[in-house]
């Protein structure tokens, strides 16, 4: 017969105990499916020993020069993006190269929201994340250490 001082619980961290860094990622010359599932692991948190699936213990991300980033093959041409207004006739087709010369930033913007989780949880997440089509960037005040891509902490 266990006693319940005995029982093991799990930990989980609290919400005052969350760290949460600001971390600066340069986008120039990343390929954009490579970049976007590393982006979404640092919102996460998934790179911290705390990594809690329903909770939001990530970083705040800045993402600088998304204008350069890259895609591989004949994606340029062939790789789509579809909106719909919900009416009929409605639906709009853009493609990879006319959606970055229009919003060089929501390539990749989109690219994270779709690696998050569907929930308001991933909504959440998505908000902690700044992306900028050139080298400038308003969070200076916050000063956002350099990320090098590649290797996950």
């Amino acid at each position: 017969m266990a006693s319940k001082a005995r029982l093991h619980r799990t930990w989980t961290p609290k919400a005052s105990e969350i760290q949460r860094d600001w971390l600066l990622v340069d986008a120039d010359g990343q390929i954009l499916g490579r970049l976007a599932s590393q982006i979404a692991t640092l919102l996460r948190g998934k790179h911290k020993p705390t990594f809690t699936p329903h909770l939001d213990n990530g970083d705040f991300v800045v993402v600088v020069n998304a204008e350069k980033v890259r895609v591989t093959g004949r994606k340029p041409e062939q790789k789509q993006y579809y909106t719909y207004s919900g009416y009929p006739g409605g639906l709009k087709v853009q493609t990879y190269r006319q959606l970055m010369q229009r919003h060089p930033t929501r390539v990749l913007k989109l690219a994270v929201k779709r690696m998050l989780p569907k929930n308001r949880l991933g909504r959440k997440l998505l908000r902690k994340l700044h992306i900028y089509a050139g080298p400038r960037h308003p969070h200076a005040a916050q000063q956002p250490k350099p990320y090098q891509l590649g290797k996950l902490k």
